[in-house]
């Protein structure tokens, strides 16, 4: 969505700041300010501060996910692969309670506070995780929180979009919230590629002793994330100052200011969100992350089952398909910024819909060769009871999944114990391959689209506990996800889980033609600006 401003123009990112017009009449001159030059430095310096706050956010989710496993089974050799899915389950289980606290708590008071208090309860949560191996029991339990109170801090992604979306004019949105994505999105990729340096240093690696601390491959990552937790504080009380600004650009008023700016008025406040429109994104964002949920989750069971990769294999060769979608992604992201200048935001969110929806398609059996059958270990033709713990137990945590003592060549191909196996048609190397490609570019294009109409339609209300709603129903569908997988494609197989998949979406679709007038944003909506390209 692109908007054509009645007043002042505003500055974009990278141009020269709107200074005060000399003949500004007196009665206008508090509004008419848009900002100095001084202010301008301040607020994308501390828009900056946001972008490496994201950062680091995705850099403590992704950076011990390889290793998570071998930790957990070297600090509690007892502990078995589903509880393996609490411990990934538990980080966005934090995020999702923490994100809304965070937000509200970001609405009445200076910002500074939660993004503080949530940034060095991660760097607390890190440092337990470097000591779980110290207690002589329970061990599981102690990762297990350490991992929840990691997403918990996360949930300070709420307060981070809120801050950019009150921070920046429309003009201005579309490109700060591509940004704020890229960043995310490079975190996710650096994370396991900061976790393989560290692998360097070994499994017994160094311990000092006097404060008990193993200085592994294991234990490295997260004292590494630790220390730019600390980094990042520093920079909030060094660098990172509060600013508001309206729709327009201009300076308004903001209960997080504590100094002179909150005298400055805030009037285009007035009127009533349109929570029609916001439950629409919420809904929409729910089933953006959901659908990526499973895509992540599915792709090694999925290539393990279609072309009789080992697990070795699939987890290296995803590992790169996977890198290979992040670096689109980012690409995407850039792209994207232009391109919503000339066709607005709604439009792109539609085809973005609809890139994924075909990605999809794309992965339904259509052939008739049949994927090689895995028989060994056969005692019926049962499908196996899925415990409730295993329910959140992502696919690829299979991949350490020992396997029985009197095997020396692990078995491939689709299990037996899938009926599905002996009568759906493979999948296509090309089929996944072309799919992949279509959902690493779909699913940027939505992810950024979402939260820039989001922060657009809420305008200059204060946006915290909206943001906060927004990343838990995303945090939600990372959780659904991996159970919709464990669930659908184990027991009915690739055509109802990705059919089911396709009509989530074609439901998506009619949503937005149905809100798709109402997705407009707040100063449009009550006629201070007028909307182009919408």
């Amino acid at each position: 969505m692109a908007a054509a401003v009645s007043g002042p123009e505003v500055a974009a990112e990278g141009q020269e700041p709107l200074l005060s017009p000399g003949e500004a009449d007196e009665e206008d001159s508090g509004r008419d300010v848009v900002e100095t030059q001084e202010h301008y430095k301040s607020r994308w310096r501390s828009i900056w501060i946001m972008y490496l706050t994201m950062f680091l956010s995705s850099v403590g989710f992704s950076i011990v996910i390889m290793s998570v496993w071998p930790y957990l089974q070297k600090i509690d050799p007892t502990a078995d692969a589903s509880f393996l899915g609490w411990i990934i389950a538990s980080y966005s289980i934090g995020q999702m309670v923490a994100s809304p606290l965070f937000g509200l708590w970001s609405n009445y008071r200076p910002r500074r506070e939660p993004l503080v208090i949530s940034t060095a309860i991660s760097v607390a949560a890190n440092c337990l995780y470097a000591y779980v191996h110290v207690p002589h029991s329970h061990n599981r339990y102690y990762m297990l929180a350490a991992r929840a109170l990691v997403g918990f801090g996360a949930g300070n992604v709420a307060v981070v979009r809120s801050y950019i979306a009150g921070a920046t004019s429309l003009m201005e949105r579309t490109s700060t919230m591509a940004n704020t994505s890229a960043c995310q999105a490079v975190g996710f990729i650096l994370g396991p590629v900061f976790q393989t340096c560290f692998t360097l240093i070994g499994e017994e690696g160094i311990t000092w002793k006097l404060v008990q601390l193993q200085l592994n491959m294991y234990t490295a990552p997260v004292l590494f994330a630790a220390l730019l937790g600390v980094i990042n504080i520093i920079l909030f009380f060094s660098i990172f100052r509060e600013h508001q600004v309206d729709d327009m650009g201009r300076q308004c008023k903001s209960v997080n200011f504590e100094g002179e700016e909150s005298n400055i008025p805030d009037q285009d406040a007035e009127g009533n969100i349109d929570h029609v429109a916001v439950v629409a994104i919420n809904f929409l964002f729910f089933v953006i992350l959901f659908v990526f949920a499973v895509f992540e989750t599915i792709a090694t069971p999925l290539t393990m089952d279609m072309y009789s990769w080992t697990r070795k294999e699939a987890v290296f060769y995803n590992g790169i398909i996977l890198s290979m979608v992040g670096i689109e992604s980012v690409i995407v992201f850039m792209v994207v910024k232009m391109l919503s200048k000339k066709t607005g935001e709604r439009a792109i969110l539609h085809g973005g819909l609809l890139i994924v929806l075909v990605g999809f398609f794309i992965l339904l059996p259509w052939g008739k060769k049949l994927p090689n059958i895995q028989w060994q270990e056969i005692k019926n033709n049962s499908i196996p009871r899925t415990a409730a713990t295993e329910m959140l137990m992502p696919f690829w945590s299979l991949q350490a999944t020992p396997l029985p003592s009197n095997h020396t060549v692990e078995p491939v191909g689709c299990p037996v114990t899938q009926s599905w196996c002996l009568n759906t048609p493979m999948i296509y190397l090309a089929q996944y391959i072309s799919s992949d490609i279509l959902i690493g570019l779909g699913y940027p294009v939505c992810n950024v689209m979402s939260y820039t109409l989001y922060s657009k339609i809420l305008g200059p209300k204060p946006q915290g506990v909206y943001m906060g709603w927004l990343t838990a129903s995303g945090s939600g569908a990372r959780i659904l996800g991996p159970v919709f997988v464990s669930q659908i494609y184990t027991h009915l197989g690739p055509r109802w889980a990705f059919s089911l998949i396709c009509g989530v979406v074609v439901v998506s679709l009619l949503l937005l033609e149905i809100v798709y007038k109402r997705l407009i944003a707040f100063s449009v909506r009550y006629g201070r600006m007028q909307e182009e390209n919408c």
